[in-house]
């Protein structure tokens, strides 16, 4: 499995001497290449969950496995997306996109050979030796992406990495996206509120109750052109996956309020 989830429960010292729990019971198993969405109410662990893969949390119980490798720190296998691209401003895109392969050890002849030719694959030929400052949102997107790509990670986890983007630009980018790590089957693991953006995205969705979050459906997309956001934005059959979504999320909300 790329990624598994194994009982995970997470909870927090909220400071006044209780706890807030997070995540409960939490189980999930990915394949390789595989591209799993995860939606729910804001707070309910969506984002603690992206952390614990990465290695920057530890479950309170459970475990959690980046390719077969239990996970008990930051770990290399993981490349990281979030709505903000984090570029480093003082550097320019070709050194931001090497940054990654610097702090592995790589020559610097590796890192610019690397760099380019994912800069070239994310569509920012001649844009290497641009700052930050010089690009529009998108392309910054798409230098995050270049950088992400970089460290070649089995895992990408993305925390709704084209929220802060325009409508037009968003469907580029996210058709850029999903080609890519279509064509080079790195497992994905996405959080977003939006919930056309996993039916379009993802063969499968997690929907996660209010916190504590725990897993109350799973959705398998069995659409084609998962590597075409674009296409599947006009199969009419996508909206049955929506509406499922939202049915259950809206059930929730209900029991809650009940």
């Amino acid at each position: 499995m790329a990624l598994e989830f194994k009982s995970v429960t997470k909870a927090f010292d909220s400071g006044s001497g209780s706890t807030l729990t997070a995540l409960q019971d939490v189980s999930l198993k990915t394949t390789e290449g595989e591209f799993l969405a995860v939606v729910g109410p804001s707070g309910c662990g969506k984002s603690t969950m992206l952390n614990m893969t990465a290695g920057l949390y530890q479950p309170t119980s459970g475990e959690v496995y980046v390719s077969g490798e239990l996970v008990t720190r930051p770990n290399s296998h993981v490349g990281f997306m979030l709505q903000k691209d984090l570029l480093l401003p003082w550097r320019t895109i070709e050194k931001n996109v090497a940054f990654g392969l610097e702090s592995r050890g790589f020559s610097k002849a590796e890192c610019q050979e690397i760099a380019a030719a994912r800069l070239d694959e994310c569509h920012l030929h001649g844009f290497g030796d641009y700052f930050p400052y010089q690009l529009s949102g998108g392309m910054r997107q798409r230098a995050a992406l270049a950088r992400t790509l970089a460290i070649e990670p089995d895992v990408i986890l993305l925390d709704e990495p084209f929220s802060a983007l325009d409508a037009q630009t968003k469907i580029i980018i996210q058709r850029n996206f999903a080609e890519t790590i279509l064509e080079e089957n790195i497992t994905t693991l996405l959080i977003t509120h939006d919930l056309a953006e996993a039916a379009f995205m993802a063969d499968r969705i997690l929907v996660l109750s209010e916190r504590p979050g725990r897993v109350v459906a799973e959705i398998v997309v069995d659409l084609p052109d998962r590597g075409n956001p674009t296409a599947r934005r006009q199969n009419p059959d996508i909206t049955k996956y929506i509406n499922e979504m939202f049915e259950i999320l809206k059930l929730k909300d209900q029991k809650e309020l009940a």
